[in-house]
């Protein structure tokens, strides 16, 4: 999933993925292929931000990874991966 993305991201990534809703792309790739897609994004984000997730053999069965400003932020605890919050950031008076 991408958010404030490029549009040169955005047409590079519809290139291999499906863009199934506004931002978000999908798509089953090797490993390989999916790093390759993934640098790619890390170097086009820009002031965007983007998350990838894949099967894993993990309790929870996927891994993700994420670049960019966001309030969610991965925290493992206890070999899980939780998602973390961080407050809204409210505008000066």
């Amino acid at each position: 999933m991408v958010e404030n993305a490029p549009p040169r991201l955005r047409g590079r990534l519809a290139l291999w993925l499906a863009e199934i809703r506004a931002g978000v792309y999908v798509g089953v790739y090797s490993r390989r292929v999916r790093e390759r897609i993934w640098d790619e994004v890390t170097q086009m984000i820009d002031k965007g931000s983007a998350v990838i997730t894949w099967s894993a053999p993990t309790d929870s069965g996927f891994a993700f990874e994420a670049v960019g400003e966001n309030r969610r932020e991965p925290v493992e605890i206890d070999g899980l991966t939780l998602v973390r919050f961080h407050p809204v950031k409210q505008p000066p008076d």
